[in-house]
This record gives structure tokens, C-alpha cells and sequence, in this order.
């Protein structure tokens, strides 16, 4: 922080550093432009000497954050773009729906134990259920490795069992307890996940070409940065 009140000349808050840092690194184009640095575990945060820049990153990583935290935080109704509190929604149009008769089954019968995806159609599938207007990208999108809604439908899917790892002790007996069936609010869930997906990657370009910009100009040296 010294570092970069000398440079900016005032001191940034901790919200801006933190907004910052998301900007930069929450999306693939930072990944692959620092893939060999990150083989030893450990962040690189380019961190720019402009002080314009790392404003303009600021408020890039604020509307990031509000979207990973589905409307908690960084909520600004007078933001360009504005950042109501509540579920952030992508535009009429581009939201996903659920067509007719492709609501998600909500008996035990009908508990759903699979997930896929029509890229033609760009319709999701759960179990009976569909989802429209879902891009391949939101279905592909990935953090850590894991694709997202993959990992989410695994902790609600009617078969919860995970491999047993480690000294192979068995599951603990709480993993039983569960619904038999598949809750309403499940579908609200996963539609909530959709449009924060398809916001997040409707983002990437504009990080990736910050991320450009940063690494291209002048920058505060690791030297010169107090931990």
C-alpha cells in the first residue's frame, strides 16, 4: 500500500485494491498469459504505475465482485453500469428460461441424477428438465479446474456419493441426509447461477484487454512493494 500511495499520490482504499486485483485476475486471459509463472502456487499481480489504470481497474473489479457474490456486495444502483442489490440478471432477451413442459421434476420419481448440454439447441439439461438460452460458454465456464455447473448440480443431484479418498474410511452417515426429491428452490438457484455466468463472460474481453494494458505500461516494481 505504501507503494502505490507513493505513486498515486493518495492512498487507494482497501475496496479499489481489492476490486483491482479481481479485475485482473478472475477470468481465463490471465491464466494463460501467466500459465508458466503459476506453476509454483502463488498469485502474480501485475501492479500498475498508472494511476488512471488502476481507476479504471478499480471499477471493472467492483462490477466483478458484485457478480461473484450475486448481488451482496459493490451493490450501486448508480454505477455505470448500474449495480442493483438483489440476483444481477443478464438482459431481457438473453436470460435463461425454462420452456414449456421443460420445468425440472419435482417428485422423487423425477429427482434428476444427470446434467448435459445441447450446444445447438444451447439448452441445458436436468434430468427431464430444460433450461433455454444457455451459451456454451456459461456451460464450459470453469474456476480451479472444476466447470461450474457441473460441481454445482453434483451437491443436489438425486446420487451424492463421492469416491472415497485418502484412508478410504467410509462416508459419514450425515451425507444421507438430504431431500427425495428435487426443491423449487434449486431451479431459482441454478437460474441465478446462469445469469451471473453469462455476465462474468460477457466481462472477459474487456479484462483481458485491461490486463493488456496494464502489463504494456509502466509498473510498480515487486522491489518496491512492503508486505
Amino acid at each position: 500500500m505504501q507503494a502505490m500511495t507513493k505513486t498515486y499520490g493518495t492512498p487507494p482504499s482497501a475496496e479499489d485494491v481489492f476490486a483491482y486485483v479481481a479485475a485482473l485476475l478472475a477470468h481465463p486471459a490471465y491464466t494463460a498469459k501467466f500459465k508458466s509463472d503459476l506453476v509454483r502456487p502463488g498469485l502474480r499481480v501485475p501492479l500498475t504505475a498508472d494511476k488512471a489504470l488502476f481507476a479504471k481497474a478499480a471499477k471493472l473489479g467492483r462490477e466483478i465482485v458484485w457478480l461473484h457474490t450475486f448481488g451482496e456486495r459493490f451493490a450501486d444502483p448508480e454505477a455505470d453500469p448500474p449495480r442493483p442489490s438483489g440476483e444481477p440478471r443478464l438482459p431481457d432477451g438473453e436470460r435463461p428460461t425454462i420452456p414449456a413442459g421443460g420445468a425440472i421434476p419435482n417428485d422423487a420419481d423425477g429427482f434428476p441424477d444427470t446434467i448435459d448440454y445441447d450446444p445447438a439447441k444451447r439448452q441445458l439439461k436436468i434430468g427431464a428438465g430444460r433450461i433455454d438460452h444457455v451459451p456454451p460458454e456459461v456451460w464450459a465456464y470453469e474456476v480451479s479446474g472444476k466447470q461450474v455447473l457441473r460441481q454445482w448440480f453434483s451437491y443436489r443431484k438425486k446420487d451424492r456419493a463421492r469416491p472415497i479418498i485418502g484412508d478410504r474410511r467410509p462416508p459419514s452417515p450425515l451425507g444421507d441426509i438430504q431431500p427425495d426429491h428435487w426443491l423449487p428452490e434449486y431451479t431459482t438457484e441454478l437460474l441465478n447461477v446462469i445469469n451471473v455466468l453469462g455476465l462474468l463472460v460477457r466481462l472477459e474481453p474487456a479484462q483481458a484487454a485491461l490486463l493488456e494494458e496494464i502489463c504494456e505500461g509502466p509498473l510498480i516494481a515487486a522491489a518496491e512493494v512492503v508486505i
